[in-house]
C-alpha cells in the first residue's frame, strides 16, 4: 500500500466516523463515556472489552496485545520479520532507522538463509 493509499484510506476511515458520530459540542472526534475528555482510564476500558470480544480465552489470557501499545509493536516486529526493508519500516511506524533497528532489531529472527540466498545472487556472475 502506498503512501497516498493508506492516506486516502485513513481519510475515508475518519469522513465515515464523523458522518456517523459527528463531534462533541466541543468539536472533539472522540470524548470519554460522560461526554468529556477521552481520558485513558475510559481508553483501555474500551480497549480491553474490544479485546475479550475479539479474542479466545487462551489469547485473551496470554499477555498478547494486553497493553495498546503490544499490538503496534506486534507491527512493527511482523513487517520486519517479514523481510520489508527497514527504511520503510521506519516510516510506516513513524521512527527514524536508528531508532527502529535500536528497538526492533532484537525482534528480528529467522532471516540468515534469505540474506545469503540474496548475497549469492547479487554476487553471481
Amino acid at each position: 500500500m502506498g503512501k497516498a493509499a493508506s492516506r486516502t484510506e485513513l481519510v475515508t476511515l475518519l469522513r465515515a466516523h464523523l458522518g456517523r458520530f459527528g463531534t462533541s459540542p466541543g468539536g472533539r472526534v472522540f470524548i470519554g463515556p460522560r461526554g468529556g475528555l477521552m481520558t485513558d482510564r475510559a481508553y483501555l476500558k474500551v480497549f480491553h472489552e474490544a479485546r475479550a470480544a475479539a479474542f479466545t480465552k487462551e489469547e485473551a489470557a496470554s499477555p498478547l496485545m494486553n497493553v495498546p501499545y503490544s499490538l503496534r509493536h506486534a507491527a512493527v516486529s511482523t513487517w520486519l520479520n517479514a523481510g520489508v526493508p527497514a527504511p520503510q519500516v521506519a516510516e510506516w511506524a513513524g521512527h527514524s532507522v536508528d531508532v527502529l533497528l535500536r528497538v526492533y532489531a532484537k525482534c528480528i529472527h529467522g532471516q540468515q538463509g534469505e540474506a545469503m540466498r540474496r548475497i549469492w545472487e547479487a554476487t553471481r556472475p
